[in-house]
């Protein structure tokens, strides 16, 4: 597995990582990050070629603070801005950050940020922070875009593959004049890309629809990459906390502390090497059995101060598939609450544990998400820092270790 680092990023792992992990290509003018599933160039104010697997998904993506934005348009800055109509920005300039085992990330000098998660489903986050901003992306050639929401605009390439833009937090999403995609975000809002593969499923259509309602806080993918097991976090707003532990060798514990008291969604995708086997999977919140959800109504139901935490499994079909199986766990409440997702087999009392981050470099790494998202209608589908050299998921219990400041953990066979 490689990892090309972009401009100006330092390795953040050296002696524990092998040689073969990263390399460098770069140029004043722009630099080139390629991952196990993510592609992409960073030129001097836009995030280009995006493509995920081998399919080109976008061709650039660019932002720039609103109030800029129309300053340039000649908008007072309390006047409305139409999105359809926002075919070109003046692109803030790029500033290529840390790059750690599966993300990239980019600072703007609008104030906002780009994170690239080399997932299977090549997400790439652009995070508002302070101050509200404007996304222009330009989808790839002979792609086209459909509004399905304010939030939510789908898209198809020339070859099929599907993807969405989603809003979590305030802001909208729209297709604009020349069949591209333009966001407005506000403060601490996300505008998230994410890749779909050749067919849309059931389940992505829910994922995609729990993030644009402001109901899943984060997805943690516990997966292999490259014959290694690697753990990566996305979050959809700030001030969640998610550390993700092995307490045994079929047992997986996720601790998603949060300062707000209404439940979310936490959505999981994992191999059955980590779980022991996704068809006799349990899950328990804070030590106490959820309950299996038949239905996602029945999810957005639990995290509404329900009785109970639930949980769904939806095993994925494809026998290529990077992750056995999705596991949906609607949490009915916080601050802070202990998930523990188990399959067949014997447990050992050893713990380790590592934490995942999107946001400022801290020792632990920690991953906080807010979620200012806004909601929607709900739908039922009725039944539907640095690494060590730590052991992977194997006979005994596996070791995670820390793979950088982004919260990226990595166990290695």
């Amino acid at each position: 597995m490689k990892r090309i680092p972009v401009l100006f990023a330092m390795l953040l792992i050296v002696a524990s990582v092998p040689a073969s992990a990263a390399t460098a290509t770069a140029t004043p003018e722009s630099s080139s990050y390629t991952g196990t599933h993510v592609a992409f160039q960073a030129e001097s104010n836009a995030v280009a070629n995006y493509t995920v697997d081998g399919e080109p998904m976008v061709a650039s993506v660019a932002v720039q603070s609103e109030s800029t934005v129309k300053d340039e348009l000649g908008i007072g800055l309390g006047g409305d801005l139409d999105l359809k109509t926002v075919t070109d920005i003046e692109a803030a300039g790029l500033s290529v950050g840390a790059e750690t085992t599966t993300q990239a990330n980019i600072e703007t000098e609008s104030g906002a940020s780009m994170t690239a998660h080399d997932n299977a489903d090549g997400t790439l986050v652009v995070t508002a922070n302070d101050s509200a901003q404007v996304v222009d992306a330009d989808l790839a050639a002979d792609a086209s875009a459909e509004q399905q929401s304010d939030s939510r605009v789908t898209v198809t390439t020339e070859n099929g593959t599907k993807g969405s833009f989603i809003v979590a937090g305030d802001g909208r999403v729209t297709v604009d004049e020349e069949g591209n995609v333009t966001a407005r975000l506000d403060e601490d809002a996300r505008l998230v890309f994410r890749s779909a593969g050749e067919e849309r499923s059931e389940e992505e259509n829910r994922t995609a629809e729990l993030i644009a309602d402001g109901e899943a806080a984060a997805e943690v993918y516990v997966v292999q990459q490259g014959g290694e097991a690697v753990v990566d976090t996305v979050t959809y707003g700030s001030n969640t906390t998610v550390e993700t532990k092995q307490t045994a060798e079929n047992e997986v514990q996720l601790t998603v502390e949060r300062t707000t008291h209404d439940g979310k969604v936490v959505v999981t995708h994992v191999r059955e090497a980590a779980v022991g086997s996704v068809e006799n999977l349990s899950v328990t919140v804070d030590g106490e059995a959820a309950a299996k959800a038949s239905a996602f109504s029945e999810l957005r139901a639990a995290t509404d101060n329900g009785s109970t935490s639930k949980y769904m499994v939806k095993q994925t079909s494809s026998a290529s598939a990077e992750a056995d199986a999705k596991v949906y766990v609607a949490v009915n409440h916080f601050s802070t609450r202990t998930v523990t997702m188990s399959g067949a087999g014997d447990s050992t009392s050893d713990t380790t544990s590592t934490t995942a981050t999107d946001g400022d470099t801290t020792a632990d790494s920690s991953t906080t998400a807010e979620d200012t998202a806004t909601s929607g209608d709900d739908a039922d589908d009725g039944g539907s820092s640095e690494a060590s050299g730590s052991p992977g998921f194997g006979v005994g219990v596996a070791s995670l270790a820390l793979a950088g400041v982004l919260g990226i953990a990595r166990l290695r066979s």
